[in-house]
């Protein structure tokens, strides 16, 4: 496994980490053995980052990562848990009574990394507001660093401004080779403020490996049923994109969702990817991303590939 540093700190996390999305009703792994190996797989690999968020299975995906990190007799310190607290429970209240039940779910004194969900888009609370509040967590030593997740640039310098002993450590954005607008702002922000990358969805929910045709796109029951990138519109230019990913990874002997992981990890030393896994097995997959690099030609030729793309939103 590789590690980086978790944005200007000295706390090291895997290149690649463990998203927990999964353990919900959004992608059905609600058998708490199943979840458990899949967590365990992933430390025995070398993955020591865990991304979480409390409104994941309202909680369960939280729960899940505790019981299991405490029967797997895991050293706290070992382990960098980030989760996430939705917009609507940033009031400053709030702010306190969810985190201590997250820390509650999860097991632990303390969160590693803590980031907002969204902004409260829909409550109104005003950014100095929250951000104060949460930056009295650090200081009480309940949270250790904080980020951001789905936030414009400039809402994040709104937060920053905000803040008097703590920085914004973490940028969590979606990206992967088919959706590529972090790169604009977000990817550029983050380097230059030395912040780490989240890459949520790094794999397009499975889209750019070319595991689905477009008539088991067609057939999918889960999240991905409204998910653009798999409606008629998207989904044949994709799976164009994923033919190449696939031919590329037949060459170096990978798994097409190694090749696209690989190729975020080679886009930037800030970025960490952090794929979900639905089976032991997946979570070994990804962590194969990792302790290999693909040749610029290659990189160049899915780089060049992806840019092709013409995503729309406009799904009805």
């Amino acid at each position: 496994m590789e590690y980086t540093s978790l944005g200007g700190t000295d706390v090291k996390i895997s290149r690649v980490g463990l998203g927990a999305w999964q353990f919900s009703d959004a992608w059905g792994v609600k058998d708490y053995g199943i979840a458990k190996s899949i967590i365990a797989k992933a430390l025995e690999l070398g993955v020591n980052f865990i991304d979480t968020a409390m409104v994941y299975g309202r909680g369960l995906s939280e729960q899940f990562i505790g019981n299991a990190l405490k029967e797997l007799n895991v050293n706290r310190d070992d382990i960098v848990i980030a989760t996430k607290i939705p917009g609507e429970f940033l009031s400053p209240h709030d702010v306190f009574k969810a985190v201590e039940r997250s820390l509650n779910r999860l097991q632990t004194s303390y969160i590693d990394l803590l980031l907002i969900h969204w902004p409260p888009c829909w409550h109104h609370i005003p950014t100095c507001v929250y951000m104060k509040a949460l930056e009295r967590l650090v200081n009480i030593g309940k949270v250790n660093y904080l980020g951001l997740s789905d936030y414009p640039v400039e809402l994040v310098d709104a937060a920053r401004m905000c803040l008097s002993r703590v920085d914004i450590e973490a940028l969590q954005v979606r990206f992967n080779l088919a959706e590529r607008w972090a790169e604009e702002e977000h990817i550029p922000y983050a380097e230059e403020n030395d912040m780490t990358v989240m890459a949520w969805s790094p794999l397009a929910k499975g889209a750019i490996t070319g595991k689905y045709t477009l008539e088991d796109a067609r057939k999918l029951q889960d999240l991905r049923v409204n998910e653009p990138l798999f409606q008629p519109d998207n989904y044949p230019q994709v799976l164009e994109l994923a033919n190449i990913v696939k031919n590329i990874a037949s060459k170096y002997g990978k798994t097409p969702a190694q090749v696209a992981l690989n190729w975020l990890i080679t886009y930037s030393d800030v970025i960490v990817p952090i794929p979900g896994a639905r089976s032991p097995q997946q979570a070994e997959e990804n962590a194969g991303s990792v302790g290999w690099r693909l040749t610029y030609e290659d990189w160049r030729a899915l780089d060049e590939a992806s840019r092709k793309l013409r995503i729309t939103y406009v799904t009805f």
